[in-house]
């Protein structure tokens, strides 16, 4: 099953819409972010924190850019 499929069926299992296509960049963005800065085990963890925050994939990119402007580790 390629990606895009899993994800739509992932996101009718769960009962909520699929992320559109600005979302999936932010979130694939946000994940290679923490994953950069820190290590790779980070990207799925920073994506589940800002879901349990509330936050859209793109407010959660930026904060993850301040904390690595912050902290001197950017990521990409």
């Amino acid at each position: 099953m390629d990606p895009d499929a899993w994800i739509e069926q992932f996101a009718a299992e769960l009962g909520v819409a699929p992320p559109t296509e600005a979302e999936r960049d932010a979130l694939l963005a946000l994940a290679g972010v923490a994953a950069h800065a820190s290590e790779r085990r980070a990207a799925p963890i920073a994506c589940w924190i800002a879901s349990r925050a509330g936050r859209d994939p793109e407010a959660a990119l930026a904060a993850a850019r301040a904390l690595g402007s912050r902290t001197g580790a950017e990521g990409s």
